[in-house]
């Protein structure tokens, strides 16, 4: 009888689909060779083409795991998988027509060892692809390891970029000698201070302070007892004054103190004076050295005395000296002669 010509099933020889995320697939090489649906004739030609590779190749894959240090089935190398599988493929067709060179041919098998060697010529381009790809990986690894190590630079570069103009304003804005504020920086906040309070209507003063007999002393001691005394009376106006007030150094043996948001009444500003006057006026120790200086502190209230910068150190400056004639310790602009 005729034998029935049957359709040929395809076949997957693909891995099980990789975890979200991994690279690694895992080839069950039961599935790899799972028997078609078709039955009939083409059905047991396949099996008898195929069941030659399917315990070697089994075999092979396994050793080559294990020689890889990986579990079960799992695959990292489909380079390696997919070349074997073709090789034994190729094996298996080769073997089969060299083993029954005295049959006649027989179309059916023809077709069936046609079909498994276009699944190799198909493994081919699959095996290019994933070359291809892989190559492809590798290079975008080395671009983003490049990129990141070039932003990780950048980043350190901006860093020391803003630390560098963090410290250059800072030097800018500030006496070498005592780290107080600068005239410069003194007449900035001062303006922003008086254009805030004009706006709210608050009050505030100036104090401009001169030490008395500062020069006898550096001339005698010499200027490094003059400076390290001027650092410590600088460091003491830091502490007497309130945290949001502002303390700083003109010029030579010259500081200025703002006062903002003072309640009304001279009350406050006389109670701050004395206090200023009390902390300079106290004895200061350098090395052997026992010293004491005391301070004139002229007093400029905004908006009496003024109301822009220049205009109230120029009026503190002024009851400063009436101070240091009359020896009072403080004056007020307001309390002087000529106001």
């Amino acid at each position: 009888m005729e034998r029935q010509t049957a359709r040929l099933k395809p076949f997957s020889l693909a891995p099980k689909a990789a975890a979200p995320g991994s690279l690694a697939g895992s080839l069950t090489l039961d599935s790899a060779f799972r028997e078609p649906a078709a039955e009939g004739e083409v059905h047991d030609i396949l099996l008898d083409t195929l069941a030659p590779l399917r315990r070697p190749l089994s075999d092979h894959l396994s050793a080559h795991l294990s020689a890889n240090g990986q579990s079960g089935a799992e695959v990292r190398d489909w380079g390696d998988v997919l070349l074997t599988v073709k090789t034994r493929l190729r094996q298996t067709v080769h073997a089969q027509l060299a083993s029954t060179p005295d049959k006649p041919p027989n179309a059916l098998s023809d077709r069936v060892q046609a079909s498994v060697l276009e699944c190799v010529e198909a493994l081919d381009q699959l095996h290019a692809a994933v070359k291809h790809e892989r190559g492809r990986c590798r290079q975008l690894e080395l671009n983003l390891f490049y990129a990141q190590t070039a932003l990780a630079q950048a980043r350190a570069q901006l860093v020391g970029t803003q630390a560098g103009e963090r410290r250059a304003r800072h030097l800018a804005q500030h006496d070498s000698l005592t780290e107080l504020p600068n005239r410069g920086y003194f007449h900035e906040r001062l303006d922003h201070t008086l254009t805030h309070a004009a706006l709210d209507h608050q009050t505030l003063a100036v104090l401009y302070l001169d030490l008395d007999g500062f020069k006898a002393i550096n001339d005698t001691h010499g200027h490094e007892a003059g400076d390290e005394l001027l650092r410590i009376v600088g460091a003491r106006l830091q502490r007497a004054v309130r945290s949001e007030d502002m303390v700083s150094r003109l010029s030579g043996d010259e500081f200025a103190c703002l006062l903002a948001e003072l309640p009304p009444g001279r009350g406050p500003v006389v109670r701050l004076a004395s206090v200023l006057f009390d902390t300079v006026s106290a004895p200061i120790k350098i090395g052997k050295l026992k010293l004491s200086v005391r301070p004139s502190i002229g007093i400029a209230i905004c908006p009496a005395d003024g109301n822009n910068a220049e205009t109230l150190l120029r009026n503190a400056d002024t009851a400063m000296c009436r101070a240091k004639r009359q020896q009072t310790g403080y004056e007020f602009f307001d309390q002087c002669p000529a106001a």
